[in-house]
This record gives structure tokens, sequence and C-alpha cells, in this order.
């Protein structure tokens, strides 16, 4: 399919590069492309940014079918746009697609679609130390229609964000709230896909844990709520008497593009990586015998984020005197160094557009 290109004739006013945040700002256009039932996807496009105008009913509002994906544009030093690891991404979108009812995308296409919108907003980009465009692609239910089923139409709509570090702190040690309360999700369930649902679920943990001045959620499994699953939007790994232990992908568990990374360049580095069920108590009882000895959360936005502290009842546990860990520090940096193209990564790591 073309993609046709709108361009805008009221570009926007580019934000201080040293002073993005996460998420504030948006690009100057948008892609967009239809589906409806028995005649597909059609009329993919790039049309200036502008509100969306959908019927009241559309299902998206009332039934929450819709899914999402996270990836992020990378300028050189030499002037490249390089993507990471993008396939991966649209074969996520699609696992999710499944499990929501909604139809499939052809995976390659949806890579030249975000091809084609950075390409077009490639001046936003921005090149100040630790940034990157951040590429939102969704798909959303429009049928307007009030009544439980999957919908007949939907919207593949994908936006750009120039954007910095996802955590006030940067690469210092974050604080985690362990949650033994509210659950996210259970096997069966919607844990492995990137929907709104997941992240609506975790609101009410995440306000509790920001009122105590902790940065993010750590959740606990859905049935025993004894086994650890993942910490907000990230993956995450600990430590353990010189061993990386992360939990193992079950169905609640999102299935992230980091966090696989991570484990490769582990592995080739000759270090020993467990996949597997993980309880808070092990995790207490290493911080007590002294085995306990990094940990870090992993995702598109954050990339690598150590953790300093983590807080499960009135126990506190401090990792590495709250201090970023060597190896934590050595993965970050292998980690960036490939997505911004000052390291040649594995083959098909890095995209350029």
């Amino acid at each position: 399919m073309k993609i046709d290109i709108t361009l805008t004739t009221t570009p926007k006013a580019r934000p201080d590069q040293n002073n993005l945040g996460f998420g504030n700002y948006f690009t100057d256009h948008m892609f967009i492309m239809n589906y409806s039932d028995g005649k597909g996807w059609y009329t993919p496009r790039i049309v200036p940014y502008a509100p969306l105008s959908l019927d009241p009913a559309s299902m998206v509002f009332h039934y929450g079918q819709e899914v999402f994906e996270g990836l992020k544009a990378y300028r050189s030093d030499e002037g490249k746009v390089l993507l990471f690891r993008p396939d991966k991404n649209m074969a996520r979108l699609n696992v999710s697609n499944e499990r929501l009812c909604i139809p499939q995308i052809d995976e390659k296409f949806a890579i030249e679609a975000i091809k084609t919108l950075v390409n077009t907003d490639k001046s936003w980009i921005p090149t100040a130390p630790e940034t990157s465009l951040y590429i939102r692609p969704f798909i959303i239910a429009v049928d307007p229609f009030v009544g439980v089923r999957a919908s007949n139409e939907y919207l593949f709509i994908i936006i750009l964000s120039p954007v910095g570090a996802y955590y006030k702190e940067g690469l210092s040690p974050i604080k985690i709230y362990v949650e033994n309360e509210y659950v996210r999700a259970v096997r069966g369930g919607l844990g492995h896909t990137k929907a709104g649902a997941n992240y609506a679920a975790s609101l009410a943990a995440q306000n509790k844990a920001k009122k105590m001045n902790y940065s993010q959620v750590m959740w606990l499994d859905g049935i025993e709520q004894k086994y650890i699953e993942e910490v907000g939007t990230t993956n995450v790994f600990f430590k353990i008497n010189g061993t990386y232990v992360t939990p193992a992908l079950g169905g609640s568990i999102l299935s992230g593009v980091t966090r696989m990374s991570v484990i490769e360049l582990l592995k080739s580095w000759g270090c020993k990586v467990e996949e597997r069920k993980l309880s808070i108590d092990e995790l207490v009882a290493a911080n007590e015998n002294g085995t306990f000895e990094e940990a870090f959360a992993t995702g598109t936005a954050a990339v690598v984020s150590p953790i300093g502290e983590l807080r499960y009842g009135e126990k506190i546990l401090n990792i590495n005197n709250g201090k970023i860990g060597e190896n934590t520090q050595k993965i970050y940096n292998e980690l960036t160094s490939i997505q911004w193209g000052k390291k040649k990564g594995p083959d098909g790591w890095s995209v350029e557009i």
C-alpha cells in the first residue's frame, strides 16, 4: 500500500531539548490507517497531528478494546536515524491484537509506516544527551455500537514524541514499593499484552506508592501474591549471589524487548541468567544474608533503571547501598551505545531509516 503524505502548513515550535521530560510534546504529523470487516486495512496516510473525531459510541470508550506499542528512534553522532529491534515490537503488537480480538497487521508494512513517519518528522529527533524520539503505535476500536463484542472497525495510529529520561532520577537508583494489596494480572488475562487495561489497573497502587515517595510499584502474582512479576511499566532483574534472576514469562508478564536484549547480552558475556519464579521472601532472605547484589528494571522508555531500595510492608531492602551497581552500569552503557549507534550490536538490532 502507498502511504499518502499531507504536510502541515503550521509547524509547531520545538521544545527545549534539555527539559523534555517524557510524553509531554508531540511532533507535527501522525500516521493513520483504517480497518473495516470485509475490506481489511486501507487508506494509510500521514497527516498533520490533530485531535481525532470519533463517535461517542465508539467501542474503545465503552469496552476498552485497544492495544499499543512503544519504541524509539535515535540519532547517532554521524546523523543516522536508528530504530532498535522494531520487528520485535510489531510482532508483540500482533500478540496483543490476537488476545484483544483485533485484526492482525502486516508487520513489515507497520515498520515501513514508522520509518516514513519518523523520516517525515526527523527534524524533531533531539540531539541532547540521553534524548530520543519515542514512537507510540496504537490500535483502537471505533465501531459505533454499545454492546459487548469485537468491533468491526479500527484505526491504527502512530504518534511521535521527543523525550528525555522516563524517571526524573535519570540513572540514579529509584525506590520501589512492593504492592501486596492490589494485583495487576493473572495467567489467562491480559498481562502478556500491551493493553490500556493493564495500566489502568495499576493506577491505584501507583498513587499509593507516590504518596509514600516511591517511584514505582513492584507487582506480585495475582494468585498467591508471593512471586515477583513486573515493576510498573518495566521488567525487572536481580543479581543474587552472582546470578541474574528475572521472573519467567508465564502469561501474566509482558515479554519486554529490552528484557530480551538484556538476557541475550548477559549470556553473550558468559553471565549466568535464570528465568524462573522468584518470591519476595527469597529477595528478603538474600538481602538479609548479603547475597542480594544488584537490581534494575528494563523497558523501552526507561532502558535500564537501577533500583536502590525496595519496601515490602514494613521491611526496607537497601540494595548496593543505594548506588548503581557496576554491572547495571555496564548493561546500560552497552545497550545505549548500540541504540545510539556508537557501537555495533548483534545483527538486526539497529535498523537505519
